[in-house]
């Protein structure tokens, strides 16, 4: 159960603070300075960490040859992600509001990826979340 758990609590407890910061960044910044001062800790904690995990057992450069087209096209992803975060808030969204549509759109999307890329079976369970993540949003956006 434990390992169910803390991925989803440490996804959680991550967005949260990021939703945090993302809504704290100070509109005079640049946003792409804001992202390069992100990826900058990221990059230096990522590489600690690979370091820390691996005991320096393992050849960073032989890692990086053992990937395929997700992480380049996770990397661009998440540019996207986090400007857009960036761009929601300073249009004025509230952090209450902003991360929960996006969200809830974001999962109604990633069912109909399941179904039709992954092949996952679609549930009337699954089809009654939709509908009520399509009524929360035009709730919660009114």
């Amino acid at each position: 159960m434990w390992n169910l758990l803390w991925p989803m609590l440490m996804v959680v407890g991550a967005n949260t603070v990021y939703n945090i910061c993302a809504k704290s960044t100070p509109e005079k910044l640049n946003s792409f300075a804001a992202l390069t001062i992100n990826y900058g800790v990221a990059a230096a904690l990522s590489l600690l960490l690979f370091f820390v995990t691996t005991g320096g057992e393992k050849n960073l450069i032989q890692e990086i040859g053992k990937t395929n087209w997700a992480p380049v096209v996770m990397g661009l992803s998440v540019v996207g992600l986090e400007l857009g975060y960036i761009l929601i808030y300073r249009a004025g969204w509230k952090v209450s509001v902003a991360s929960l549509v996006a969200n809830l759109a974001l999962a109604c999307i990633l069912v109909l990826v399941g179904v039709l890329w992954y092949k996952e079976v679609l549930t009337g369970h699954q089809i009654l979340g939709i509908g009520a993540c399509v009524v929360g949003i035009l709730l919660i956006s009114r």
